[in-house]
């Protein structure tokens, strides 16, 4: 096993850059002395203060540069790619959330498909060195079989989100076979930690304890069968992209591939809970429990991501293993910090 490590000459563009990924991503580019040219178009999905927030630590760093717009503006797209002729593109900006995604289809059409056919197209026009882009555990629907493998059929999507994911790692193949662009695709897996997603479970069940309301977890009370999900911590999901940034897909034919990152380890959704509850009670100094109140399984949720990070592993040798009792602590801690509820 042979790989580039990462090359601080070229260009780097993150679209998603104020996002919890992309921004933990620019600022370890940024650390390794790489010049990022950042895009985002600071919806307001979620609390933009935390975007902001974000960004403004990127703004602090030297070979920044921040440009405010939407990926699913063709032109806009196009005289980006013109203006900074990054070689390196990393995808991240996309609308998030499988529930959202029954509520407000639109959305999900407009970014992460219109979006992403736009930065194909001037990955086409403005040939890279490699296109890194988001995909996710989703695409895997209700697959029985586990842990999911890169090359399991995933052609039963459970939710439009899933569907939209689905879609871009078809529309990645095709770009690569006919444009000969370099493209990986990467499957995350329940992403967590500080300054992390407000929508997400873990952030929401945080918020809903200092707000003295009870937290909903849809598992039908049912410990037997709990929902399982392979939580990735930050710092592993961006090691794990570092590495493959300048590791294009060598194939003759077909220069594209699609990585699972997770961690490889599933833990019961109530396990979960009960860890982020002690990480809570560690930051405070207090004993937390959450008034639990126990529903029926949504519709779009899947009963178990579990990731097989093998082919990962075997391209950069790198496998995701931060245990959730530390990732939960780092997020707990940063959490109390930030909100100030010391």
């Amino acid at each position: 096993m042979t790989y580039q490590a990462l090359q601080t000459s070229k260009i780097y563009l993150i679209t998603g850059a104020a996002g919890f990924i992309g921004s933990y991503l620019s600022k370890r580019l940024l650390n390794e002395g790489c010049q990022v040219i950042g895009v985002d178009n600071l919806n307001d999905y979620y609390d933009v203060n935390l975007k902001k927030t974000r960004l403004g630590e990127l703004e602090k760093q030297e070979g920044f540069t921040f440009i405010k717009e939407d990926i699913s503006n063709k032109e806009t797209v196009e005289n980006i790619f013109e203006e900074y002729k990054p070689q390196i593109v990393v995808n991240l900006a996309a609308q998030a959330g499988v529930r959202y995604s029954i509520e407000n289809p639109d959305v999900y059409i407009q970014s992460n498909i219109i979006g992403f056919y736009n930065i194909l197209e001037a990955c086409r026009h403005y040939p890279v060195d490699h296109l890194v882009y988001a995909s996710s555990s989703s695409v895997y629907g209700a697959n029985k079989k586990v842990p999911f493998e890169e090359t399991d059929f995933v052609d039963t999507p459970v939710s439009l989100y899933a569907s939209t994911k689905k879609s871009n790692e078809l529309m990645a193949h095709t770009y690569s076979h006919l444009y000969k662009i370099p493209a990986t695709g990467l499957r995350f897996f329940t992403v967590y930690g500080p300054m992390g997603r407000p929508d997400m479970a873990y952030f929401g069940f945080t918020d809903k304890y200092f707000n003295e309301e009870p937290i909903k977890i849809f598992n039908n009370g049912d410990f037997e069968n709990d929902l399982y999900r392979d939580f990735t911590y930050i710092d592993d999901i961006v090691e794990g992209i570092v590495r493959l940034l300048n590791n294009p897909p060598q194939d003759e034919d077909v220069q594209h591939k699609v990585f699972n990152i997770g961690n490889n380890n599933p833990e019961k959704l109530m396990v979960f809970i009960r860890a982020l509850e002690n990480a809570l009670s560690n930051a405070l100094d207090r004993d937390v429990e959450f008034n639990k109140v126990y529903e029926p399984i949504k519709p779009g949720d899947v009963p178990a991501t579990y990731a097989s990070t093998k082919l990962l592993h075997e391209a950069v040798g790198f496998k995701p293993e931060t245990p959730i009792e530390e990732g939960l602590q780092k997020f707990a801690d940063w959490y109390v910090e930030y909100y100030n509820k010391k």
